[in-house]
């Protein structure tokens, strides 16, 4: 197939074709599937890229994997260095490792522990350092100087940016009539490759990038304002202050536009893959599905493609996300009781609680409040229910009950 792009781009669809005929069968070709589901909760029609299914659950084996082909015999010797908080550095420890290619990866201290123990069983010697990506890329560079290895950066160089535009090469070829590709953006070079790809197969497709708006590194520079970043965001994976030069110059051409979500978006949109489709997405992963719970009217009617690009998520981070839904959609509430300090009190309320059908999953009793009558008692309750109208409606219970509560 042809270029149709201009020539001064440093990635050009031709190397991206190339990039797949070295990673055919060394890597995993990940499904592509319609939700209906997700399709009727955004207003889009939403196809899913699981990404999250590669052997290092997340598509950075693409483009480290292109990287590590095509390095020298003298490089191979000597061996590789990498940068990450986390899916880079499994996936260059991972195709190394097969490659019989040492490496190494320098990773943030604040790196998952999930994601430093993963890294480590692929057999890469670890260096934790720094509490950023840029700091570790600092850190990383100092070793690699002192030791003559040869860096693998994370997004922005050719054969890395050309690996990642596989995603959007196999997407296009099992559905050629997508209108949108939402893709998430942290330095860049998923969105560099896939719309190079994908605007080179299809010049009409509108390639829409995600940011955490903790770190709208992207967005800054092409609007060409000072970049502003920080805060601890659950999309840790794009958490990144300098986006890459190749990967600004293709953004810049080629994508159409970058949007913002806010932790609500990315937490909901976790919950929505694991509910929905019964798969785990990091942060970084659900931000493309955030993107359209987000900005809904940006996509209404659109065939949309997400990349869920990974589901490296520290398993209690990922219960605190799934518990804090039921709390944000009223399936957990905090209730206050007070009353007389009498026997059997307690055993009356949770009579109505449970009468009407919740469960009580906490209770903490408390005499010594200055706000409660000495002779009173105040009861906290956790309990669970339904929805946000069985809530109320064990709310009505207890009011009608006596012992009306307070929601804290």
């Amino acid at each position: 197939m042809p270029d149709t792009l201009t020539t001064t781009l440093p990635v050009t669809l031709s190397d991206i074709e190339a990039a797949a005929r070295v990673l055919e069968g060394q890597i995993v070709h990940t499904p592509m599937m319609h939700s209906r589901t997700l399709s009727a909760i955004t207003g889009a029609e939403v196809w899913v890229k699981f990404e999250n299914l590669q052997f290092t659950a997340a598509f950075k084996e693409r483009g480290a994997l292109n990287r590590l082909s095509h390095l020298t015999d003298a490089q191979r010797k000597a061996g590789v260095i990498a940068a990450s908080a986390g899916n880079h550095s499994q996936g260059v420890a991972y195709h190394a490792r097969r490659l019989g290619i040492p490496a190494t990866i320098v990773m943030p201290r604040t790196t998952p522990f999930s994601k430093v123990e993963q890294t480590r069983s692929h057999g890469a010697t670890i260096v934790l350092d720094g509490l950023s990506f840029d700091e570790a890329k600092t850190k990383a560079y100092d070793i690699c100087q002192r030791e003559g290895l040869t860096f693998i950066h994370p997004f922005d160089d050719p054969h890395v940016i050309a690996g990642q535009g596989t995603v959007a090469l196999e997407m296009l070829a099992e559905k050629p009539d997508f209108d949108t590709l939402v893709v998430p953006i942290g330095g860049g070079g998923l969105i560099a490759g896939m719309a190079v790809a994908a605007k080179g197969i299809n010049p009409d497709i509108s390639i829409v990038g995600v940011e955490t708006s903790m770190y709208p590194a992207m967005l800054a520079e092409l609007e060409g304002r000072e970049v502003k970043v920080g805060g601890a965001t659950i999309a840790e994976g794009i958490a990144v202050r300098d986006v890459g030069r190749l990967t600004l110059q293709i953004t810049r051409e080629l994508v159409d536009e970058v949007l913002l979500v806010e932790e609500e978006h990315l937490e909901r949109a976790i919950t929505l893959f694991v509910n929905v489709e019964k798969t785990v997405a990091e942060g970084a992963g659900a931000a493309g599905l955030a993107a359209l719970l987000a900005h809904p009217e940006k996509f209404a009617g659109r065939k949309v493609g997400l990349v869920l690009c990974g589901g490296n998520i520290d398993t209690r981070l990922l219960a605190s996300v799934l518990t804090r839904a039921l709390v944000r959609e009223k399936r957990l509430a905090s209730i206050r009781i007070v009353g007389d300090d009498r026997p059997g009190l307690l055993a009356l309320v949770s009579k109505v609680i449970g009468d009407n059908g919740a469960n009580i999953m906490e209770v903490a009793h408390n005499r010594l409040a200055l706000d409660v009558p000495a002779k009173g008692a105040e009861f906290d309750i956790l309990i669970e229910t339904r929805d946000a109208q069985h809530t109320q409606d064990v709310i009505d219970a207890l009011t009608a009950e006596g012992y009306p509560p307070r929601a804290l």
